[in-house]
């Protein structure tokens, strides 16, 4: 990224701007798709100042999938937050937030998965683990909300309908609809695994 002559760099804000644009390369293109010239060319940066930053291309494909499953993960507890204290009203909002992103133009599935799904091996499958682990850790909060026997395993049932959906809403005509699909067969999950309460007479 050039700079006036005399103009101080700020390192911090430079990782950022590398970062930003490297995530929208990387996802439009995938991880083989774009080399480290044609990266930093695109991203205005040389190739010292990106080893400087991040050490590798992989240190670099490291840093931007770590920062979009973060990003992820607070934007769908964010989105389940807002939907108040009913575990389905969270969930739904789950997959309600998830059908807005699958109807972007841009959507390209999600580019952790993408990522671990190119490169079986690390630094790519250690944040795909992470971040379905993020999910599960949300999903597992809304089921022991509902008051789930299991809410370990529930958790893990709403997690394949996510990626499931995600796959469909990626390489399938349904599209987006595959979220509200979705949607209503992760509520009655919620709904048979809920207690029910009984009056005794």
């Amino acid at each position: 990224m050039p700079v006036a002559k005399g103009t101080s760099l700020d390192p911090a804000r430079t990782r950022e701007a590398i970062l930003a644009s490297a995530t929208r390369l990387l996802y439009e293109r995938g991880l083989d798709g774009i080399g480290v010239a044609e990266l930093c060319a695109a991203v205005g940066a040389s190739k010292e100042t990106l080893y400087r930053h991040f050490g590798s291309k992989d240190g670099l494909v490291d840093a931007v999938l770590a920062a979009r499953s973060e990003r992820v993960a607070r934007w769908l507890a964010d989105a389940a937050e807002a939907a108040g204290p009913d575990p389905a009203a969270q969930l739904a909002a789950v997959f309600d937030a998830l059908g807005n992103w699958y109807a972007e133009p841009g959507f390209r599935g999600c580019a952790i998965v993408n990522a671990a799904t190119q490169h079986h091996g690390d630094p790519a499958r250690a944040v795909a683990v992470r971040h379905l682990d993020r999910y599960l850790d949300l999903l597992t909060r809304i089921a022991q909300q509902a008051g789930a026997a299991d809410p370990s395993g529930l958790a893990r049932q709403l997690l394949i309908l996510i990626e499931g959906a995600t796959v469909v809403a990626d390489h399938h005509e349904t599209g987006a609809a595959a979220a509200e699909y979705a949607k209503h067969a992760a509520l009655a999950l919620l709904a048979a695994a809920a207690p029910t309460e009984r009056t005794t007479r």
